[in-house]
């Protein structure tokens, strides 16, 4: 079962990616991503060690970006793959059935590619601008993400899809009218002054 919310990990100036994990694991979100760049492959392992470590105390999925090799290594639940980065479908040859696997899509026609690939969610957007990816993808906005999802919905196809990008707690009940199957948030939950109340908000 894909999570309707998901966290997508981040370091900030005072807390490291795996302290930023146990917050939001602690807070109740229960679907982590670890999205760590420009690190070395050992560095990435040894961080997706111990997110692994901190998810399974508190029964989360574990999803790691970018990178399917380490996932199969720690045990994590799967992969997401960006738009600049491998394949579901090449994601999918390394790691089987039994892992997760989404992608990121940026319009209707990428999407199409995820499914054909095999991809078991997508992640949309952005939905705004948002400072935490480099070479962002033009925003898609409500109107942009709601159009995408009437044309599913028209060619019958229903794979779980992510909004993603810049969201805030007031952008969640328009999304989810939508018919977005959830949200992907970064800083929303980071810098949440009250991350259990946070939490709690977005997964109602």
């Amino acid at each position: 079962m894909i999570s309707s919310l998901h966290y997508i990990s981040q370091q900030t100036a005072t807390a490291s990616h795996l302290d930023n994990i146990l917050a939001a694991c602690e807070a109740g979100c229960r679907w982590i991503q670890l999205r760590i760049k420009n690190e070395s492959e050992d560095n990435i392992l040894s961080g997706a060690l111990a997110a692994k470590a901190i998810c399974s105390r508190y029964n989360a999925t574990l999803i790691i970006n970018d990178h399917p090799h380490i996932a199969r290594t720690v045990g994590a639940h799967g992969v997401h793959v960006g738009k600049q980065d491998m394949t579901v479908a090449s994601a999918r040859a390394i790691l089987g059935d039994s892992f997760i696997i989404g992608g990121t899509a940026n319009t209707l026609e990428d999407i199409l590619v995820h499914v054909k690939d095999g991809a078991d969610y997508v992640g949309l957007g952005p939905y705004r601008f948002t400072t935490t990816k480099e070479k962002l993808s033009p925003i898609l906005g409500l109107e942009g993400i709601a159009g995408i999802m009437e044309s599913l919905r028209n060619m019958g196809i229903h794979i779980p899809v992510i909004s993603i990008g810049g969201i805030l707690s007031e952008d969640v009940p328009a999304l989810k009218q939508a018919g977005v199957h959830g949200i992907a948030v970064s800083g929303l939950i980071t810098h949440a002054a009250n991350k259990f109340q946070t939490v709690s908000f977005l997964t109602t």
